[in-house]
């Protein structure tokens, strides 16, 4: 049935003013219900919004930023070393952290004399990781961990003020929500975010 014979039928059936509410009200739920079945899969499957609390990760991200986070990525890849990801906590999953990727699976990340090292096949003696996105280049703790097939070794860029893997450990990747894609807000700081580039 087209729009016009259903107009003429319920015009006729309830009069001009009561057939057009209820043409109005059916338009409006035909619009909801199509918006729904494109809205909620992408809020669900593929992006959501976060905001971010805290100055873990400053000067890069600051408390009250607003980002879009892409949940499909990792259905298809792992995660890679720099990016920022948002993870449920792993202590208390009903919390939701960001923090930038260090240490990849099957390696071993060592934390002393305020550097990262990673030791992985291509560097067996260690090599210090380099930090470009970091202000304060002292990494405070001593230990040494070897991560599972599974795991990733997660730091705040601020360190003096970020509860990250020194604290809790490594994050298994069930754990992984999606990575920082966006910032929508403030204004004067949207943007992407690139990969950055590491010695190793």
């Amino acid at each position: 049935m087209n729009l016009e014979t259903l107009e003429n039928k319920l015009h006729t059936k309830y009069g001009p003013v009561g057939g057009s509410v209820i043409l109005f009200i059916i338009e409006v739920l035909q619009i909801v219900i199509i918006s729904t079945a494109i809205i909620v899969p992408i809020r669900y499957f593929l992006i959501q919004p976060f905001y971010v609390k805290g100055a873990s990760m400053e000067p890069n991200f600051y408390d009250h930023e607003y980002l879009i986070i892409d949940e499909l990525s990792y259905r298809f890849r792992t995660p890679e070393r720099g990016e920022i990801v948002v993870f449920k906590y792993p202590k208390d999953p009903g919390q939701y952290f960001i923090k930038r990727v260090v240490g990849l699976p099957g390696e071993t990340v060592q934390i002393g004399k305020n550097k990262v090292v990673i030791y992985n096949d291509e560097h067996p003696n260690g090599i210090v990781l380099e930090e470009v996105y970091i202000d304060d280049k002292v990494t405070n703790g001593k230990e040494r961990v070897t991560l599972g097939e599974d795991e990733y070794y997660v730091l705040g860029d601020n360190r003096n003020q970020s509860l990250d893997s020194r604290s809790f450990g490594p994050v298994d990747s069930k754990y992984v929500v999606g990575r920082v894609w966006v910032r929508g807000l403030p204004l004067n700081r949207v943007g992407t975010f690139d990969v950055p580039e590491y010695n190793l």
